[in-house]
C-alpha cells in the first residue's frame, strides 16, 4: 500500500522508468536493469533414489543447509541480454563491483549505462568512492545514470520478471554449494542470450495515467 504522502514522488520515479524504456534502442546508451535476490544452498543427507519406469527421481524430506548466496541480475531488455553474478553477500562492496563489471566487462563501449534499480540502501554512487580510490569511482560513475523505480514499485524493474524466469527454470531445485550453482545459472543464462529472450514491456506513461491515476496526487493551487 502507498501512502497519500508518498505519492508524488512514487509518480516522479515510476514515470521516469517508464519513460526510459521506451527510448529507441541505441548501443551507445544501453538500458540495465539490475535486481538481486538470495538462493540457500542445499545439500542432501542421503542419496536420491534414482528414476524409474513410471517413477520419478525421489529425493529425501531432510536436507543439510549450507548458507545462503546472493545473486545479481543484469538484464538489458533491448538487446536480449543478461547475466547473473554470484555472490557471497549482498553489499555495497559487491554493488559497486557490478557496476565496475558493467562498465569495463560488459558493456566497455558503452558512452553511458542507463541503470535501472531499487532504492536499497546498498545501490548508492557514493558507495563507488568507499570501494575504489577517487579517480577509479568517479571513472565508473562518469559511464553511469541511475533510474530508480519507486518504493513499493518493484514491478516496474524488468530485471525482477527475468529473476522470476530464473527461479522458476533454474533455482527451483536443491543446490550444494556455490560452485554448483554458477554452473547451473551459467547452464540457464547462455541459452537465453543466445536465443535473444527478452520481455515485451508495453505499459507506458499515457497508461498510468489512466489505470494508475488513483496514485497521482491532488494539484495544489
Amino acid at each position: 500500500m502507498i501512502p497519500p504522502q508518498a505519492n508524488a514522488e512514487f509518480v516522479y520515479h515510476m514515470e521516469d522508468v517508464l519513460d526510459l524504456y521506451h527510448q529507441p534502442y541505441d548501443a551507445r546508451y544501453p538500458q540495465v536493469c539490475l535486481d538481486e535476490t538470495s538462493k540457500q544452498l542445499v545439500g542432501e543427507t542421503r542419496r536420491p533414489i534414482p528414476a524409474a519406469p513410471g517413477r520419478p527421481e525421489r529425493y529425501d524430506y531432510e536436507y543439510q543447509r549450507n548458507g545462503v548466496c546472493n545473486l545479481f541480475m543484469f538484464f538489458a531488455p533491448l538487446e536480449g541480454w543478461r547475466h547473473v553474478k554470484v555472490t557471497d553477500r549482498r553489499t555495497k562492496v559487491d554493488w559497486a563491483h557490478c557496476m565496475r563489471d558493467l562498465v569495463d566487462v560488459h558493456f566497455p563501449d558503452a558512452l553511458l549505462i542507463r541503470v535501472v534499480q531499487d532504492q536499497l540502501n546498498t545501490h548508492n554512487p557514493a558507495a563507488l568512492y568507499e570501494v575504489f580510490e577517487p579517480q577509479e569511482a568517479k571513472r565508473i560513475l562518469d559511464r553511469l545514470e541511475f533510474h530508480y523505480t519507486p518504493k513499493h514499485g518493484s514491478w516496474l524493474n524488468m530485471a525482477e520478471i527475468e529473476l522470476s524466469v530464473l527461479s522458476r527454470q533454474c533455482l527451483d531445485q536443491r543446490i550444494p554449494e556455490k560452485v554448483t550453482l554458477e554452473r547451473e545459472v551459467l547452464a540457464w543464462e547462455q541459452p537465453r542470450n543466445s536465443s535473444g529472450a527478452s520481455v515485451d514491456w508495453r505499459f507506458t506513461t499515457d497508461d498510468a495515467r489512466i489505470k494508475l491515476k488513483r496514485l497521482y496526487p491532488s494539484i495544489q493551487v
